[in-house]
């Protein structure tokens, strides 16, 4: 069998069962769906819709959400069809091991760590910034010391602070992410529906700014691997609107984590599904309202790149609606960092229940019901690097993982409804093989519109996690030995 072996979906479901290794089931289609627009309306919102605008597309930003939208939803065709049909811990780890088996699992599995990981304290030093400016905001300065660059005391503490509500278990962290989220969205429909009264229909025109027109101004981005080959498309114009859907397609970053509970999910079947879809459709549709009513307040040529929404708010004399903008950014922020360290304790835990990482991890406490070993590694490696490294260029990394896992899962699919024509499927994505193929299309391109730089960043890290997998999961892996898994 070797390295290629894959584990079967019976396997999987049957370890779900192996006692003091099981997840409390408590999760129904509200819960999935708030976390997933938990960790999808973040600093997307609140940041990149001012830099696509403003730098991209113009007015047009609107459309480019509709794209990523689309792009997002045909890999979202084929997570819930895995999801609904393997209901276990790991998301696309999970699903690569009965599809195209362990190496494969191993490699996505490392890819996850990376995104998650790296996505969550990435996440933390943003919320370290904007929980000085409320604090500023309120008349109390915050020293620099302790949430600058290369000592980072305030995203660290935020990051074990959120450790200890998950360690609790999923139905603490459930209900701290639904009221997060509720009073995020608050504000998030505060900002449409305030801002409607400051719209200006000459704003609007150009709605797709003809091509190599002057937008705001902003710091020159690094080129993208595509416009290193010759073949990137410039600002503005028809090939704006897709080089702005290629940078806001990374605000939509984190609806697949919805699929990591599925193992504590009461009906998978039906609720992974819902819950993928319709976190999708919330935050699609918020984000192009946000996007027409921040291009018909401002100016796209005068729109801020780095506080789009704030900014705009000030520009027509509404600071205390801007003070709000910052708090729901906070709140935003807070949500992202505690969904992405779930999953990224589930994908653990997955991969050490399995063997290929200590099985000493994938205990379960008998009284929350959560993977509290995992957790607090988790959340101890997050606090560590938010504390010393400064994120800002490794960033992208957390965008490249997951257009990979994208890949992933969409081939997954295919290869399961060949391999495995007789699994029963709750939900099955229409078109096999063609959305499959077009979703591995398209976030093969977006990966493409990503730096060089990042690629080879990449390519370093799968590099180590072979070498880890060759040391210790290929030897261990419980797949080849039949052993248990210890208390």
């Amino acid at each position: 069998m070797g390295a290629f072996r894959t584990k079967t979906v019976e396997q999987s479901i049957e370890d779900t069962d192996e006692p003091g290794h099981q997840l409390k089931k408590s999760l129904g289609t509200l819960q999935l769906i708030v976390f997933g627009v938990g960790v999808v309306i973040g600093t997307g919102i609140f940041v990149l819709t001012g830099e696509a605008a403003g730098v991209k597309a113009g007015p047009a930003i609107a459309l480019s959400f509709v794209f990523a939208g689309v792009g997002c939803a045909l890999a979202a065709l084929c997570y819930a069809e895995f999801a609904s049909t393997v209901p276990v811990a790991g998301s696309a780890y999970t699903f690569s091991y009965a599809s195209l088996g362990e190496l494969v699992a191993w490699i996505i599995g490392w890819d996850l760590i990376l995104e998650l990981a790296l996505g969550a304290s990435t996440v933390a030093v943003g919320w370290s910034t904007y929980f000085a400016d409320v604090l500023s905001q309120a008349g109390i300065t915050l020293p620099t010391s302790v949430y600058g660059n290369g000592h980072n005391l305030v995203a660290a503490v935020v990051v074990l602070v959120l450790t200890g509500v998950l360690c609790f278990g999923i139905n603490v962290s459930a209900k701290v992410n639904l009221v997060a989220v509720i009073v995020k969205v608050a504000i998030v429909l505060l900002v449409i529906v305030a801002g409607l009264f400051y719209v200006k229909a000459s704003n609007y025109s150009p709605f797709i700014p003809p091509s190599g027109s002057a937008g705001a101004s902003a710091e020159p981005s690094p080129p993208s691997l595509l416009q290193d080959l010759g073949l990137g498309e410039g600002s503005f114009g028809i090939g704006g609107i897709f080089t702005g859907a290629a940078l806001v397609f990374f605000a939509f970053i984190g609806f697949d984590i919805v699929a990591t509970a599925a193992e504590e999910t009461k009906n998978p079947q039906r609720d992974m599904p819902r819950g993928i879809f319709g976190s999708l459709a919330i935050c699609t549709t918020l984000y192009v309202a946000v996007s027409l009513v921040i291009t018909g307040m401002v100016k796209y040529t005068d729109i801020s790149v780095k506080a789009p929404l704030a900014e705009a708010f000030r520009s027509v004399g509404q600071p205390a609606i801007a003070t709000l903008v910052s708090v729901g950014a906070l709140i935003g922020l807070t949500t992202v960092m505690m969904v992405l360290m779930l999953g990224q304790s589930r994908v653990f835990f997955a991969m050490s229940r399995d063997h290929l990482l200590p099985p000493v991890f994938s205990a379960v406490s008998e009284r929350t019901g959560a993977p509290v070993r995992t957790t607090l590694v988790t959340g101890g490696v997050v606090a560590v690097i938010s504390f010393f490294v400064p994120l800002s260029t490794l960033a992208e990394l957390v965008n490249i993982g997951t257009l990979f896992a994208f890949v992933v899962v969409a081939l997954g699919v295919i290869v399961l409804r060949r391999t495995r024509p007789d699994l029963e499927r709750a939900f099955r994505t229409p078109l096999v093989p063609f959305v499959p193929i077009v979703s591995v299309l398209v976030s093969v391109y977006l990966m493409l519109n990503l730096p060089a730089a990042t690629w080879l960043r990449f390519a370093l890290w799968m590099l180590v996690g072979f070498v880890v997998y060759a040391s210790y999961g290929y030897r261990r892996s419980k797949m080849r030995t039949g052993a248990t898994t210890p208390g």
